[in-house]
């Protein structure tokens, strides 16, 4: 959680300093376009401030009030920061139609197109940094503040053009035209980032990370392991959590169980790139079984085996062992 701490705090820091930097933008050209920019920064600082208090309280062992541990509080945060980006984007479409009528005066517009064109580079680096780093820490909080961040370049890049368009073209009246139209693209990120958080406080399944831990369980495959089913996720943070029924064969003793269960969790953390604990609820098989069982030496086959059946999402998520 170091590394998670050090790199929302470079986020924070930054864009405080950028922050600064798009408001001394908009005085210099009072342009509600620039302004966009500059209310949509507020939001990065505020969002980085409560993603660094949410990856420390991630960080937090397990309690008794949280015996999963503290990693929900991440959605909260991307909750947050969908919010905030929304609430913007409402702000700037209000502000800006209103200029459509009673329009400002604007002026300096290359100072701030090259101010703003700096700080929209700077975001982009560090966004497109938090984005790769997010992943790979399993970090939903980083991900989300580095594609906020890769957001704010996107409508920076717009701001330049738009801010060189004016200015060329002497159309006052873009510059609310074009902010309207950047304060929706805003609302529609903070939308996608809500919805996402949502999804993970409703525990929706990640299909990517859990196709990933059924490609390893499928490749990795033991005879003894005769069939997974009603395999479910869910995602505490930066880890994952999975339940699942694993078929084993009936003579098994309790050692022996314990040993392939053990092995389960051992491969996929291994494997599958992703912190996994497993709660796996052990199955003996049944005569029904053996036609897909490849245990050699089976004391107790009632018949040769004569199918493989490969363990895919919608075998390993049903209820059902496997030849049902």
């Amino acid at each position: 959680m170091k590394e998670h701490k050090r790199i929302i705090f470079i986020s924070l820091v930054t864009g405080l300093v950028l922050m600064v930097m798009k408001f001394t933008a908009y005085f210099l050209t009072n342009s509600n376009f620039v302004l966009t920019d500059a209310a949509e920064s507020i939001v990065n600082v505020v969002a980085s401030s409560f993603a660094f208090f949410s990856i420390y309280l991630a960080s937090q062992p397990r309690d008794e009030n949280h015996p999963y541990g503290h990693g929900k509080v991440e959605y909260f945060s991307v909750f947050i920061e969908g919010a905030l980006i929304g609430i913007a984007g409402v702000i700037i479409v209000l502000k800006s139609t209103y200029s459509i009528f009673y329009p400002e005066q604007i002026h300096d517009l290359l100072l701030g197109a090259i101010i703003i064109g700096f700080t929209g580079a700077v975001n982009g680096g560090l966004g497109y940094y938090m984005i790769n780093k997010g992943k790979s820490l399993r970090s939903i909080t980083i991900e989300a503040d580095g594609k906020h961040l890769l957001t704010d370049t996107v409508t920076s890049a717009g701001l330049v053009i738009g801010l060189l368009l004016i200015y060329f073209t002497k159309i006052l009246w873009l510059d609310s035209v074009l902010s309207i139209g950047v304060g929706i693209y805003i609302l529609v990120t903070g939308y996608k980032l809500i919805r996402r958080s949502v999804a993970g406080l409703m525990d929706e399944t990640d299909f990517i990370v859990v196709s990933d831990v059924v490609k390893v369980l499928g490749e990795q495959r033991r005879d003894e392991w005769i069939d997974i089913h009603n395999l479910r996720a869910q995602k505490y943070g930066s880890e994952l959590h999975i339940d699942c029924h694993l078929t084993l064969p009936n003579y098994f003793d309790l050692n022996r169980v314990h040993a392939e269960v053990k092995l389960v969790e051992e491969l996929v953390n291994s494997n599958a790139g992703v912190q996994t604990e497993f709660f796996i609820h052990t199955d003996p098989c049944l005569p029904d079984c053996c036609h897909y069982c490849s245990m050699p030496n089976c004391p107790i086959r009632s018949e040769a085996k004569n199918e493989d059946i490969p363990w895919t999402m919608d075998k390993v998520m049903r209820n059902k062992k496997h030849y049902e």
